[in-house]
């Protein structure tokens, strides 16, 4: 999975999540396997300024991401997210525990999702 996260700063791991989506400076893009990160990049975001939270939504998603971790969103780039189908999460707080986080649910709800299934097979 490709996970996008709307960074306050360039500083990645030790960065926060930016508090609103429309105001991210940059985006830290990663690539999740079996719950490791295989790799990351930080990236400018280039529309930052025009007040546009569509285009800022546009912006991340030129990354191909699936899933995005991000403050406060608006309707308008909620929706843009919905269309792509990428998975939004609010999270507050640093960048790693959100990351924790983040794969912690992910986690649990496959293991539900295996539990579900199990029982479906006994009945």
């Amino acid at each position: 999975m490709k996970v996008g996260i709307s960074l306050e700063d360039e500083n990645g791991l030790y960065s926060n999540i930016c508090e609103y989506f429309r105001e991210s400076s940059h985006f830290f893009v990663l690539d999740i396997d079996k719950n490791r990160i295989v790799s990351s990049r930080i990236v400018s975001n280039h529309v930052q300024y025009n007040g546009k939270e569509c285009k800022v939504a546009d912006e991340i998603l030129k990354y191909r991401i699936t899933h995005l971790i991000a403050g406060n969103i608006g309707a308008t780039a909620q929706k843009r997210f919905e269309q792509a189908s990428v998975q939004v999460f609010r999270y507050s707080g640093n960048v790693k525990d959100a990351i924790n986080n983040f794969l912690i649910s992910k986690t649990r709800k496959t293991q539900q999702t295996r539990i579900k299934q199990t029982r479906i097979r006994t009945h």
